[in-house]
Protein backbone atom coordinates (compact mmCIF):
# COMPACT_ATOMS: atom_id res chain seq x y z
CA UNK A 1 0.00 0.00 0.00
CA UNK A 2 1.58 3.41 -1.34
CA UNK A 3 2.11 5.93 1.65
CA UNK A 4 -1.07 8.92 1.68
CA UNK A 5 2.03 11.57 0.35
CA UNK A 6 3.32 9.22 -1.99
CA UNK A 7 -0.42 8.63 -3.61
CA UNK A 8 -0.94 12.08 -3.14
CA UNK A 9 1.83 12.80 -5.45
CA UNK A 10 1.17 9.94 -7.97
CA UNK A 11 -2.83 11.14 -8.33
CA UNK A 12 -1.45 14.42 -8.72
CA UNK A 13 1.03 13.76 -11.11
CA UNK A 14 -1.30 11.71 -12.94
CA UNK A 15 -4.07 13.73 -13.43
CA UNK A 16 -1.87 17.17 -14.05
CA UNK A 17 -2.65 17.64 -17.57
CA UNK A 18 -6.51 17.26 -17.06
CA UNK A 19 -6.47 19.38 -14.48
CA UNK A 20 -4.64 22.67 -16.48
CA UNK A 21 -7.59 21.55 -19.20
CA UNK A 22 -10.57 21.85 -16.69
CA UNK A 23 -9.06 24.39 -14.38
CA UNK A 24 -6.36 26.42 -15.09
CA UNK A 25 -8.66 29.29 -15.76
CA UNK A 26 -11.23 28.73 -13.30
CA UNK A 27 -10.61 32.21 -11.82
CA UNK A 28 -12.54 33.93 -14.44
CA UNK A 29 -15.74 32.11 -13.31
CA UNK A 30 -15.43 33.02 -9.54
CA UNK A 31 -15.59 36.60 -8.98
CA UNK A 32 -15.40 36.04 -5.28
CA UNK A 33 -12.16 34.51 -5.13
CA UNK A 34 -11.14 37.45 -7.65
CA UNK A 35 -12.17 39.73 -5.09
CA UNK A 36 -10.69 38.08 -2.41
CA UNK A 37 -7.41 37.56 -4.21
CA UNK A 38 -6.83 41.76 -4.83
CA UNK A 39 -7.81 41.57 -1.39
CA UNK A 40 -4.98 40.54 -0.26
CA UNK A 41 -2.78 41.69 -2.97
CA UNK A 42 -3.51 45.06 -1.46
CA UNK A 43 -2.38 44.20 1.85
CA UNK A 44 1.41 42.55 0.51
CA UNK A 45 2.12 44.30 -2.50
CA UNK A 46 5.35 45.88 -2.63
CA UNK A 47 5.99 44.32 1.05
CA UNK A 48 8.27 41.22 -0.14
CA UNK A 49 7.79 37.79 -1.99
CA UNK A 50 4.30 35.95 -1.51
CA UNK A 51 4.48 32.01 -1.56
CA UNK A 52 1.01 30.10 -3.26
CA UNK A 53 1.49 26.74 -1.08
CA UNK A 54 -0.41 23.61 -3.09
CA UNK A 55 -0.16 25.74 -6.25
CA UNK A 56 -0.86 22.99 -8.80
CA UNK A 57 -0.48 24.18 -12.38
CA UNK A 58 0.14 28.61 -10.94
CA UNK A 59 -3.16 29.89 -12.15
CA UNK A 60 -3.15 31.85 -8.46
CA UNK A 61 0.05 32.80 -8.70
CA UNK A 62 -0.31 34.43 -12.02
CA UNK A 63 -3.41 36.12 -10.76
CA UNK A 64 -1.47 37.37 -8.05
CA UNK A 65 1.67 38.21 -10.15
CA UNK A 66 -0.80 40.16 -12.84
CA UNK A 67 -2.24 42.24 -9.68
CA UNK A 68 1.92 43.15 -9.22
CA UNK A 69 2.91 40.72 -6.51
CA UNK A 70 6.09 39.09 -6.14
CA UNK A 71 5.20 35.57 -5.73
CA UNK A 72 6.33 31.97 -6.06
CA UNK A 73 4.69 28.74 -5.58
CA UNK A 74 5.39 25.69 -4.27
CA UNK A 75 3.39 21.94 -5.00
CA UNK A 76 3.76 18.59 -4.25
CA UNK A 77 3.22 17.05 -7.44
CA UNK A 78 6.70 17.30 -10.11
CA UNK A 79 4.63 17.24 -13.13
CA UNK A 80 1.83 19.98 -11.50
CA UNK A 81 5.45 22.38 -11.09
CA UNK A 82 6.23 21.13 -14.48
CA UNK A 83 2.88 22.45 -16.16
CA UNK A 84 3.23 25.93 -13.82
CA UNK A 85 6.77 27.18 -14.99
CA UNK A 86 5.49 26.07 -18.61
CA UNK A 87 2.68 28.21 -18.24
CA UNK A 88 4.22 31.03 -15.88
CA UNK A 89 7.99 31.08 -17.24
CA UNK A 90 7.58 34.72 -14.87
CA UNK A 91 7.79 33.09 -12.13
CA UNK A 92 9.43 30.90 -9.82
CA UNK A 93 8.01 27.57 -9.14
CA UNK A 94 9.33 24.09 -6.64
CA UNK A 95 8.63 21.19 -5.61
CA UNK A 96 7.68 20.78 -1.63
CA UNK A 97 5.96 19.74 0.96
CA UNK A 98 4.18 22.17 3.43
CA UNK A 99 4.28 20.49 6.37
CA UNK A 100 8.29 20.70 6.08
CA UNK A 101 8.83 23.87 3.42
CA UNK A 102 12.90 24.48 2.78
CA UNK A 103 12.28 28.27 2.99
CA UNK A 104 14.11 30.37 6.18
CA UNK A 105 12.15 31.63 8.89
CA UNK A 106 10.22 34.82 8.15
CA UNK A 107 10.94 34.43 4.47
CA UNK A 108 7.46 35.70 2.86
CA UNK A 109 4.88 38.64 3.55
CA UNK A 110 2.46 36.47 2.70
CA UNK A 111 1.11 32.93 1.91
CA UNK A 112 -2.31 31.86 -0.02
CA UNK A 113 -3.08 28.23 0.12
CA UNK A 114 -6.23 27.57 -1.82
CA UNK A 115 -7.45 24.19 -1.26
CA UNK A 116 -4.26 22.92 -0.05
CA UNK A 117 -4.72 21.87 3.68
CA UNK A 118 -8.05 19.44 2.63
CA UNK A 119 -5.47 16.95 1.63
CA UNK A 120 -3.87 16.77 5.64
CA UNK A 121 -5.28 14.46 7.68
CA UNK A 122 -6.64 15.81 11.34
CA UNK A 123 -3.40 15.32 13.30
CA UNK A 124 -1.32 16.99 10.21
CA UNK A 125 -3.07 19.88 10.25
CA UNK A 126 -1.53 21.78 13.63
CA UNK A 127 1.64 21.10 12.20
CA UNK A 128 1.42 22.41 8.73
CA UNK A 129 -0.02 25.70 10.01
CA UNK A 130 3.13 26.12 12.26
CA UNK A 131 4.93 25.69 9.37
CA UNK A 132 3.28 27.80 7.30
CA UNK A 133 3.45 30.58 10.25
CA UNK A 134 7.17 29.70 10.74
CA UNK A 135 7.82 30.87 6.98
CA UNK A 136 5.56 33.83 7.44
CA UNK A 137 7.56 37.23 8.14
CA UNK A 138 5.72 39.07 11.10
CA UNK A 139 2.40 41.03 10.62
CA UNK A 140 2.38 38.84 7.40
CA UNK A 141 -1.04 37.61 6.07
CA UNK A 142 -1.94 34.27 5.18
CA UNK A 143 -5.26 33.23 2.46
CA UNK A 144 -6.93 30.35 3.53
CA UNK A 145 -9.73 28.16 1.41
CA UNK A 146 -11.30 25.19 1.51
CA UNK A 147 -14.19 23.11 1.09
CA UNK A 148 -16.78 23.61 4.42
CA UNK A 149 -18.04 20.48 6.16
CA UNK A 150 -16.95 17.49 8.38
CA UNK A 151 -16.53 14.59 6.35
CA UNK A 152 -14.16 13.32 3.71
CA UNK A 153 -14.63 12.57 0.31
CA UNK A 154 -12.50 9.77 -1.66
CA UNK A 155 -12.24 9.56 -5.23
CA UNK A 156 -10.71 6.92 -7.41
CA UNK A 157 -11.47 8.40 -10.42
CA UNK A 158 -10.71 12.36 -11.68
CA UNK A 159 -11.14 12.77 -15.51
CA UNK A 160 -11.34 9.45 -17.05
CA UNK A 161 -7.65 8.43 -14.69
CA UNK A 162 -6.74 6.34 -11.74
CA UNK A 163 -6.32 8.27 -8.67
CA UNK A 164 -6.41 8.03 -4.84
CA UNK A 165 -7.27 11.30 -3.23
CA UNK A 166 -8.87 12.21 -0.21
CA UNK A 167 -10.75 15.32 0.15
CA UNK A 168 -11.27 16.58 3.89
CA UNK A 169 -14.34 19.27 3.94
CA UNK A 170 -13.59 20.97 6.94
CA UNK A 171 -15.55 23.05 9.87
CA UNK A 172 -14.54 26.71 10.08
CA UNK A 173 -14.59 27.25 13.24
CA UNK A 174 -11.87 24.51 13.78
CA UNK A 175 -9.69 25.94 11.43
CA UNK A 176 -10.06 29.17 13.74
CA UNK A 177 -9.40 27.64 16.53
CA UNK A 178 -6.30 25.57 14.98
CA UNK A 179 -5.34 28.85 13.26
CA UNK A 180 -5.18 30.65 16.75
CA UNK A 181 -3.64 27.71 18.48
CA UNK A 182 -0.49 28.40 15.93
CA UNK A 183 0.14 31.83 16.42
CA UNK A 184 -2.38 33.30 13.58
CA UNK A 185 -4.93 35.97 14.59
CA UNK A 186 -7.71 36.04 12.43
CA UNK A 187 -9.07 38.86 10.83
CA UNK A 188 -11.75 37.92 8.51
CA UNK A 189 -14.24 35.10 7.27
CA UNK A 190 -15.95 34.92 4.52
CA UNK A 191 -18.34 32.03 3.27
CA UNK A 192 -20.22 31.04 -0.06
CA UNK A 193 -22.25 28.97 -2.23
CA UNK A 194 -20.66 27.04 -4.66
CA UNK A 195 -21.02 28.77 -8.31
CA UNK A 196 -22.96 26.02 -10.63
CA UNK A 197 -21.60 24.38 -13.08
CA UNK A 198 -17.85 25.74 -12.19
CA UNK A 199 -16.97 23.88 -9.70
CA UNK A 200 -17.30 20.82 -6.95
CA UNK A 201 -21.16 21.84 -5.37
CA UNK A 202 -19.55 22.46 -1.89
CA UNK A 203 -19.92 25.77 0.21
CA UNK A 204 -16.11 27.32 0.57
CA UNK A 205 -14.55 29.17 2.83
CA UNK A 206 -12.18 31.45 3.21
CA UNK A 207 -9.75 32.49 6.18
CA UNK A 208 -7.74 35.45 6.45
CA UNK A 209 -5.60 35.85 9.27
CA UNK A 210 -2.00 37.65 9.84
CA UNK A 211 1.05 36.47 12.15
CA UNK A 212 1.07 39.43 14.89
CA UNK A 213 4.11 41.54 14.91
CA UNK A 214 5.85 41.49 18.45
Amino acid sequence: MKHPEESLRTSYDTIAGAYVDHLYDELTRKPLDRHLLNRFAEEVRGKGMVLDVGCGPGHVARYLHEQGVQVCGVDLSPEMIRHASRLNPQIDFSTGDMRSLDFSDGSFAGIVAFYSIIHLETDELGAALMELRRVLAEGGVLLLAFHVGDHVMHLDEMWDRAVSLDFHFLDPEKIVASLNVSGFAVTEWIEREPYEGSEHPSRRCYLLARRPEK
